[in-house]
């Protein structure tokens, strides 16, 4: 496994700042010259670590804007239903983010839907009907705080 130093970190940082940035500032911000920077960045890609690079939509200016997360427990926890909720689940584009935990509940997801009637057909006739679904238990979100896709790296 790859290990991060200093000035890996410091280019993953401007890059989840600013993916768009060019290597000459990048080069300028970090104090070093174009040529390291550019072979960092194209390690990093080939090391997995930068999996893409992509633009972040300011989520008003689109018609899905209502964010639920959904608890869903399973009627079992065998290896493989849960490996066949996972992958069912990962095509349903309303499904934004989907966790598998340990706990009360099995799985945590985060759904986008235009409305509450379109929540509604999404919960009842999508996720519902999944093979193996015992409990949907759903959140609202009433207001976004904070919201973020840049991993901490200097901490």
């Amino acid at each position: 496994m790859y290990e991060l130093d200093a000035i890996d970190k410091r280019i993953l940082e401007a890059l989840q700042d600013d993916a768009k940035i060019n290597i000459k500032d990048l080069a300028d911000k970090l104090k070093l010259t174009k040529t390291p920077v550019y072979e960092r960045i194209r390690r990093l890609e080939k090391e997995g670590i930068i999996r893409k690079y992509i633009a972040l939509i300011n989520k008003d200016y689109i018609e899905r804007r209502m964010v639920v997360f959904c608890s869903v427990s399973l009627e079992s926890q065998q290896l493989e239903r849960i490996k066949a909720f996972a992958k069912a689940v990962s095509s349903i584009p309303e499904v934004m983010e989907c966790y598998l935990l340990g706990g009360a509940n099995d799985f945590m997801l985060k759904v986008m839907v235009k409305d509450l009637d379109a929540y509604h057909q999404f919960s009842s006739g999508i996720l519902a009907a999944l093979p193996n679904v015992a409990q949907i238990k759903s959140t609202f979100v009433l207001n976004e705080v904070k919201h973020t896709n840049a991993y901490p790296l200097s901490i």
